[in-house]
């Protein structure tokens, strides 16, 4: 979520919103968390909003984010069996990211209301293909609450703080009433 894309993917500021949320939540509850970014030197760095400036961000070229940085990290996390997902473009970094990680038996999660694209018509039909590929699409709150699953987790009134104001909408609700 880097700074040359902000005027041109489409709802940006609330995609950004929702994955700092994510952010927020992963350092609560002591998930590592991983950040690339694409061609830094041409795009730019990662927006100041996510609040990302703790993390090392790695740069890369390709569109997905399973650089040898990236694997070498994700080893002495010891292999984690599950990834959640947030960022842009959908139907690039998001869909190459998703495939490599399938590839490897890891159960993907996309959180569809914090990735996007420039494009609606792109996103959505990414989203409708990760989904048939095996991903498994879902959103920024039912993340959290199922990262905690239970009122009394030492960590749900810090989620909840997370929680207080509802996910703005990032228009997915004709792709869903669809499905």
């Amino acid at each position: 979520m880097q700074e040359k894309f902000r005027p041109n993917i489409f709802q940006f500021n609330n995609i950004v919103c929702n994955a700092a949320r994510l952010l927020q939540a992963s350092r609560a509850l002591g998930i590592p968390s991983i950040v690339t970014e694409q061609y830094p030197k041409g795009l730019g760095p990662t927006v100041p909003e996510l609040g990302a400036g703790d993390l090392t961000a790695h740069a890369k070229t390709k569109f997905t984010m399973l650089t040898e940085e990236v694997e070498k990290e994700l080893q002495a996390l010891g292999n984690p069996k599950q990834a959640i997902l947030c960022g842009i473009e959908t139907q690039a970094c998001i869909a190459c990211t998703t495939f490599d990680l399938l590839e490897q038996g890891i159960e993907v999660h996309i959180v569809s209301d914090a990735v996007s694209s420039r494009s609606q018509t792109d996103r959505l039909f990414a989203l409708s293909r990760l989904r048939q590929s095996g991903a498994f699409l879902t959103t920024t709150e039912a993340v959290l609450l199922q990262l905690v699953q239970d009122a009394k987790h030492p960590k749900f009134k810090e989620i909840q703080q997370l929680l207080t104001h509802p996910s703005p909408d990032t228009g997915l609700l004709a792709f869903f009433s669809s499905l």
